[in-house]
């Protein structure tokens, strides 16, 4: 999961809070040290973490408590507020308006010619026409990346391999690159921001004129990142930042930072190495699925990618029915394979991320799902509606038949009864959670 440690960190302080009998000073400063502790711990600069946790605190004591809400349903939703505030609030979409430019800078080895890539596929899949344009003329092998990622995204790559120029490689394309609806451009890096490196960013600017200016930062770099988007910010205005390797172990928090030290707000993250792993980002969403509520706005814009607006209008409620057979199961899995990791999918499913889901459920993969196909194309139409019926003498039947090892047999019953046991978990999770998750499911923004 993206930023996993503090995620668990602050679920585990919201627990505390619904499990208190009474919301007094010392709960209050409890939950604020806890928040810091947490904040800290995933690099987040330490001038910001103490004047988001004053601002909780201020809130929780100055504010009358609405109505319909409890003191500490309340306090939650304070917790909330600010937290989303914090990562950007209420942030503006990007308007396309064909042609749309798209400059990338960053550091070497942040990523930006991989997220170049990620982008043009990300947008490609809705319906835009991208193109790649490479400006790196430094880095060996540059253009080689660039043009091998524009294959995998299957969009038009631009590249000058002769020219030592990166201006003179933009206007010498400039006029085709107007059919285009959406342009990246991918430009080069160094190790540190050197003079030369400053003065190329700064001709490159002025000759793309790009719609928007990202900074590419990976998500490991900790608290270095502020003074790195300062100085690129200085250099070409930075108007978004995309973060990096946020599904690894990374802490994330520096990354965090750098945004509010340039005033730009993050608009895509990276969570994976595939060329689909890139998600916009939506601080009322993260924020959500950091505190196990969900983030039905990112499954849904990832379901449209991926499935038919049919299914992906459905699948929330499909995934959460509790009486499923086994077409449903194999339906549900394999319209979520498409939108890529089960794990990434699941933490998504508003509710979800409070389960401790066992990970091989998660980790099905598409050759496990052929098999489990021919297995259920040699169960009769009773066995699939109503497969708790299906006896050691039946499943062996159904081996023979399907010419798959009872292993695999027993592996498909085996998730179906996990997938229904958590189902039912999380409908009897107690009275306690059940009002929790509805009165923060109920609040401003949480789009549940």
């Amino acid at each position: 999961m993206v930023l996993e440690k503090l995620g668990s960190s602050l679920k585990s302080t919201l627990s505390k809070v619904a499990k208190s009998v009474f919301v007094d000073d010392k709960l209050i400063n409890e939950l604020v040290k806890d928040i810091q502790k947490a904040l800290l711990r995933a690099d987040v600069n330490v001038k910001f973490v103490f004047e988001l946790t004053k601002t909780i605190k201020d809130r929780i004591k100055e504010e009358d408590t609405p109505s319909g809400l409890t003191k500490k349903e309340h306090l939650i939703n304070i917790v909330y507020e600010e937290l989303v505030r914090f990562m950007g609030g209420d942030v503006k979409k990007l308007e396309i308006k064909k042609p749309f430019r798209i400059m990338l800078v960053g550091l070497f080895g942040s990523g930006k010619t991989t997220t170049a890539g990620k982008l043009a596929h990300y947008y490609t899949n809705r319906g835009q026409k991208v193109a790649l344009i490479g400006l790196d003329i430094h880095r060996p092998a540059a253009m080689d990346q660039i043009e091998q990622v524009g294959n995998n995204a299957k969009v038009p790559v631009f590249i000058d391999r002769e020219t030592k120029d990166a201006v003179k490689i933009f206007k010498k394309f400039e006029d085709e690159l107007k059919k285009f609806d959406i342009v990246i451009i991918d430009t080069a890096g160094r190790d540190a921001l050197s003079e030369d490196l400053i003065k190329e960013i700064e001709d490159v600017n002025r000759a793309v004129k790009a719609d928007e200016n990202f900074l590419v930062i990976s998500a490991d770099i900790g608290q270095a990142a502020e003074k790195q988007a300062k100085q690129f910010h200085e250099s070409c205005g930075i108007t978004g930042v995309i973060a990096t390797k946020m599904d690894g172990t990374a802490r994330g928090g520096g990354a965090l930072s750098a945004c509010a030290v340039v005033g730009a707000p993050i608009r895509f993250i990276g969570v994976g190495e595939k060329i689909g792993d890139i998600e916009q980002f939506n601080p009322k969403g993260f924020v959500g699925r950091l505190l196990g509520m969900g983030d039905l706005e990112a499954l849904l814009d990832k379901a449209k990618a991926a499935i038919s607006e049919e299914e992906a209008e459905d699948l929330g409620k499909r995934f959460l029915k509790g009486d499923f057979n086994l077409i449903d199961l194999y339906e549900q899995m394999t319209a979520m394979k498409k939108m890529g990791s089960l794990s990434k999918i699941v933490e998504m499913v508003p509710g979800f991320g409070q389960l401790k889901m066992p990970k091989e459920m998660l980790d099905v993969q598409q050759s496990k799902l052929e098999k489990w196909r021919h297995v259920m194309d040699s169960c009769t139409k009773e066995e699939l509606e109503n497969p708790d019926i299906i006896s050691a003498s039946r499943m062996e039947r159904i081996s023979k038949g399907s010419g798959q090892p009872m292993s695999i047999v027993r592996e498909l019953m085996k998730q179906y009864k996990q997938s229904k046991k958590i189902v039912k978990m999380m409908k009897g999770k107690g009275k306690n959670m059940d009002k929790l998750m509805k009165n923060i499911g109920n609040m401003p923004g949480m789009g549940m």
